[in-house]
């Protein structure tokens, strides 16, 4: 959006607030609300943060103020917040990009492939879950009947949540989200809302915006929106699958080449992608799986309905969703990532895996075009795929000893996201669960 364009959109949608908008490293929305005749202030100045009260920003209660600069391309209305604007923000530190801040990182990571004229196209496919709380605070389905064992595109499970699902689509498609596809997922209570693919950048921006608008609609409805990975042990767990191809200045996908002798449309190109994605997995998973939680839906095994539709294995295949990428024929599904991920840095992971995958001519094997789930360890083992990390401590781990990340992404930055994630683990291995005290309270 032009500044000549600024006033008129003001007008337009009668703002009176715009949220200057940025994401802490764990990809949590964080505002401030500042009066619309001081917008312009946040474009060239920023708004004002203190740094040190925010996850992951490496800085200090000393230390001068992190300030969020406005990218006015992002100026949207809010929807369900009459008289609001939301503008996604950079991180800025001394006048300088933060290193620090995610969406900086990406755009950094950006700038790598601009360099060849390309343009990393990515389409997010987001699952959350609808949950009501009970008097005693527990979180039930939002749809006491939802309690079907393969709930899967179920019609009565979708219709009788429509309401959530209308308003939250018609206030993306308000602020031009082409929305193609709503349904019922495979866990009960459980959605997925599919939107045209973009650039990278407005990709984690606008999921960044659907999580924002998700939530505040089912607040307001008396329900809460989870995009927890794993909210239930029994039912398929909350992913995010990245559809992923690279195109050129012209618009034509570098990973698509018909003439592929595997018949599944890929480039050479394409290929070696997918090898640098396949090397660097077991540390991409911390950034795309990066909660405690998100382990409990990579597991090998099956749920209630009889598949978890996620992947725990290092491999690819042609249309296999059992593995990690999947080939729906000339671009890349990467089934990895969990709801609960910073998109900024996944999408800046990706780049630095398959940059890496793509400047060394890594070569991913052949595909396994098998159901995966039917295999067990020393059968996996045999077929030469390896088991990605199955807890946040061993994915931390394989993060603190790949390299490549921490050069291309930064080392200090890379230290601070360990070292957080270091600590949720920690907490989360001293804390006694209800598990542990029907197991063991009395057992000895």
């Amino acid at each position: 959006m032009m500044p000549t364009d600024v006033q008129s959109f003001i007008d337009t949608h009668q703002i009176k607030y715009v949220l200057a908008q940025f994401v802490d490293i764990h990809g949590v929305a964080k505002t401030k609300s500042v009066p619309v005749h001081t917008l312009m202030d946040v474009v060239e100045k920023g708004a004002g943060f203190a740094g040190f009260a925010v996850w992951g920003m490496g800085m200090q209660p000393h230390g001068p103020d992190f300030m969020a600069r406005g990218d006015l391309s992002t100026l949207s209305a809010v929807p369900w917040q009459p008289g609001y604007a939301r503008l996604a923000c950079d991180g800025y530190v001394n006048k300088a990009p933060h290193p620090f801040c995610s969406r900086v990182l990406l755009k950094q990571q950006l700038k790598r492939l601009e360099k060849k004229k390309w343009t990393l196209n990515t389409g997010l496919e987001p699952e959350f879950s609808l949950f009501r709380k009970t008097q005693d605070g527990k979180l039930v389905p939002v749809d006491e009947s939802d309690v079907l064992d393969k709930p899967c595109y179920d019609y009565k499970g979708l219709s009788r949540s429509r309401e959530f699902l209308e308003q939250l689509v018609e206030s993306l498609q308000a602020v031009d989200f082409d929305v193609y596809q709503i349904d019922h997922e495979d866990a009960n209570g459980q959605f997925e809302i599919n939107y045209t693919y973009s650039d990278a950048l407005t990709s984690a921006d606008r999921f960044t915006f659907v999580r924002m608008a998700a939530g505040e609609i089912a607040n307001k409805l008396g329900m809460v929106c989870s995009f927890m990975p794993k909210p239930d042990a029994s039912r398929t767990g909350n992913g995010m699958h990245f559809h992923l191809s690279i195109s050129d200045e012209h618009g034509r996908n570098l990973f698509n080449d018909d003439s592929d002798p595997r018949g599944m449309g890929l480039s050479k190109m394409a290929y070696h992608f997918i090898a640098g994605l396949l090397h660097h997995a077991p540390a991409l998973c911390a950034f795309a799986a990066p909660t405690v939680n998100s382990y409990k839906r990579l597991v090998v095994g099956r749920s209630l309905s009889g598949s978890t539709w996620a992947p725990a294995y290092i491999c690819y295949g042609d249309n296999n969703r059992s593995a990690m990428v999947r080939i729906p024929y000339g671009r890349l599904e990467f089934r990895l990532p969990d709801s609960g991920c910073n998109p900024y840095l996944v999408h800046a992971a990706l780049i630095a895996a398959g940059m890496d995958g793509i400047e060394r001519e890594l070569d991913p094997g052949e595909p396994h075009n098998i159901n995966l789930y039917e295999l067990d360890r020393q059968q996996c083992k045999e077929k030469g795929i390896e088991i990605l990390p199955q807890n946040l401590d061993e994915a931390i781990n394989a993060l603190e000893a790949n390299s490549m990340f921490s050069e291309v992404l930064g080392e200090a930055f890379v230290k601070e996201f360990i070292n957080i994630k270091r600590m949720e683990w920690i907490e989360y291995s001293r804390h006694v669960s209800d598990w542990e005290l029907k197991q063991y309270a009395e057992f000895f």
